[in-house]
């Protein structure tokens, strides 16, 4: 399974940024053993339902830290019998269909 989300407290700094909440948030990521990508706006992780869910709850506890009210989107993309290798596959096969289509 793959889980984008995106967490960060609803209130912010003086600059309006909110890159300490997050930095916190994704270093329950980093620290989780799970496969994982961080881009501008969300993080993707891959694991079973229970992995995920966990790993999205302490990093929503994390946020909170931060603010006393938190938003969380999170995305999934359940797909049985794709247990691993997906974060980076799909995006390879995406690569593969453009690099075909063109010529």
């Amino acid at each position: 399974m793959l889980f984008a989300f995106s967490v960060a407290p609803m209130t912010t700094g003086e600059d309006g940024s909110v890159h300490d909440a997050v930095a916190a948030a994704v270093k329950i990521v980093r620290e989780s053993g799970l496969a994982h990508e961080t881009t501008s706006m969300f993080t993707t992780i891959e694991g079973d339902w229970d992995q995920c869910m966990d790993v999205i709850k302490r990093a929503t506890e994390a946020v909170s830290a931060y603010g006393n009210r938190v938003s969380l989107v999170i995305k999934a993309d359940i797909r049985p019998g794709h247990d691993s290798g997906e974060i980076t596959g799909k995006v390879q096969r995406l690569e593969q269909a453009i690099a075909d289509s063109v010529g």
